[in-house]
């Protein structure tokens, strides 16, 4: 949609509302990522800018994201204290690994990757997150200190610091976590979470919570970020590769993912490899400003799409109003709440949850509901940058597993001359004499054994069979090892009179089946359709002396 003088307001505010919304949101994203609480504020300036003017989509907004935030913590904090100088070296050198690695992806054309993540697993993989951001929070929400380095640890270690909470801290927590879902219940346009944290600052300075045991975040320095070259050195940057690697993917399939239903929803173009390039340059511009990693933000975007806003100006706009609080309202933040701001952060790991898809999953596919519970299992037990690489195999073991044991099929004609595909069986035919035979799948070394299983039957069958039809119209390709067994059976059809014949080659299976010596170039046995099969067969078979 072209950006017209009469939807600049719109749009505008549009921004303000995202500014509302995503502040709470990104102050949070950077405890998760264990950086300094103002470095969620640069992430909605010059790299939410960045990819406003270079990104190719009209609504993705790119900023701090609970995952790529959970993936880096748990990468860096292995190798320094979260918060300190080094750590926060070391988050400006993988984010800037990151965004060169999506500059790559760009470069290699690889957007198609975002593919090789399915729903399923995505939706276990967020759930998994989620559920560990939320639990993550519990030592804050309830006022104690806990020494664990993951999930499980820290919620051991809250059930056994439950004597020892404090109960005003705990209040005060439990104040956000009712009050967040019940105002956006009852007011769903009103920014619940800025309101909660606006108020909690006002009551902390009227009441002076340090001074009855409540945290506060302390002092947020303001003004424009602070221009610094990363210090990159071989040592860390091969030490944070794979870090850098799983929120690479992370980012290529959540933006990726978002931007093209958007831009389905409204009938617009969309450059996936464009898009990966604003990435890189997002985070690129976020390791020079002190920043962390940016991704598309799904929640984000949505809140755009929610108040009228079509283009990247409301992106532009938000912007300006981070600008603004950065220089003029950054003070009153060092009042805000250790457990607030825990709070707003648990509820947003809760919304990570999608209880709504798994359910989904389970009531249509059980085998992949088990599948996506598997996935949310390894982020809660063994951490999200290793899970990332399960969810990568899950996601490749799920598409083989579709093709490994396929269910192939008989072509039968039915009275009014339509076509059955019934379950292939050795006693099946499409005709006396005649079996149409459907692999629904591309051949390949890994269901050759389907083949192989289905052709001997067939050729052991007792019943009469005089051609056998390989129908292609569901095969796209042949590989090696599917190849030499299709020969082995035709081989044993030859012996025992049966001919082998073609139906549905496109150009490129007909080439490989050439190739592989399959067919002869001026082969008859290659029909273009069943049906020109059947009629064939019945031609032959009237010629046949009685």
């Amino acid at each position: 949609m072209p950006i017209t003088l009469q939807r600049v307001p719109r749009e505008a505010l549009a921004g303000l509302s995202l500014a509302a919304l995503g502040i709470p949101e990104v102050l949070g994203y950077a405890r998760i990522a264990g950086m300094p609480v103002e470095t969620g504020l640069y992430t909605m300036l010059l790299p939410m800018a960045v990819f406003a003017v270079l990104g190719s989509s009209r609504h993705l907004v790119v900023a701090a994201d609970s995952a790529t935030a959970a993936i880096l913590a748990a990468g860096v904090a292995a190798l320094a204290l979260p918060g300190s100088p080094r750590y926060v070296q070391l988050v400006a050198l993988v984010t800037l690994v990151t965004g060169a690695l999506l500059v790559v992806a760009r470069v290699a054309r690889l957007g198609f990757l975002a593919n090789f993540l399915s729903r399923t697993v995505l939706v276990g993989f967020l759930s998994g997150v989620g559920l560990s951001v939320a639990t993550g929070q519990l030592p804050e929400l309830l006022g104690v200190t806990v020494h664990a380095d993951n999930a499980i640890g820290k919620l051991i270690g809250s059930v056994a610091a439950l004597p020892r909470a404090s109960l005003l801290t705990v209040g005060v927590a439990a104040a956000v976590l009712f009050g967040v879902p019940l105002l956006r219940r009852v007011a769903r346009r009103v920014p619940a979470a800025l309101l909660a944290v606006t108020v909690s600052i006002v009551v902390s300075v009227l009441w002076n919570f340090p001074s009855h045991g409540v945290d506060v975040i302390g002092p947020v320095p303001g003004g424009l970020p602070p221009l610094q070259a990363p210090a990159v050195t071989a040592q860390d940057t091969s030490a944070l590769a794979l870090t850098a690697v799983a929120m690479a993917a992370v980012i290529l399939a959540q933006s990726v993912a978002t931007a093209s239903a958007y831009a389905n929803t409204y009938n617009e173009d969309l450059d996936p490899n464009a898009d990966l390039l604003a990435l890189g340059a997002a985070n690129g511009v976020a390791a020079f400003t002190g920043s962390f990693v940016v991704n598309g933000s799904p929640t984000k975007t949505q809140m755009v799409d929610s108040a009228g806003g079509r283009t990247q100006l409301a992106q532009l706009s938000c912007c300006v109003v981070v600008l603004l609080v950065l220089l003029f309202a950054s003070a009153p933040l060092a009042h805000l709440s250790v457990a607030v701001l825990a709070a707003v952060v648990f509820l947003i790991g809760v919304e990570l949850i999608d209880i709504k898809g798994l359910a989904e999953i389970m009531r249509v596919r059980r085998i992949e509901f088990a599948l996506a519970l598997l996935t949310a299992a390894a982020v809660v037990v063994f951490g999200v940058e290793q899970a990332i690489a399960f969810a990568m195999l899950a996601s490749i073991v799920d598409h083989l597993r579709h093709g490994y044991a396929p269910r192939t099929q008989v072509l039968t004609r039915q009275p009014g001359g339509h076509w059955l595909a019934v379950p292939a069986t050795a006693e099946v035919r499409t005709r006396e004499g005649l079996v149409i035979y459907r692999f629904p799948s591309s051949l390949y070394y890994a269901n050759a054994h389907k083949l192989a299983a289905d052709l001997a039957a067939f050729a052991s069958s007792t019943a009469a069979l005089d051609w056998f039809c390989i129908d292609c119209t569901a095969l796209s390709d042949i590989d090696f090892t599917a190849a030499q067994t299709l020969r082995r059976a035709i081989g044993r059809f030859s012996e025992q009179g049966t001919r082998v014949v073609f139906s549905g080659t496109d150009a490129a299976v007909l080439e490989q089946l050439t190739a592989q010596g399959l067919l002869s170039p001026s082969s008859s046995d290659c029909y273009p359709t069943p049906g020109a099969v059947l009629d064939a067969y019945e031609a032959c078979d009237r010629l046949k002396p009685t």
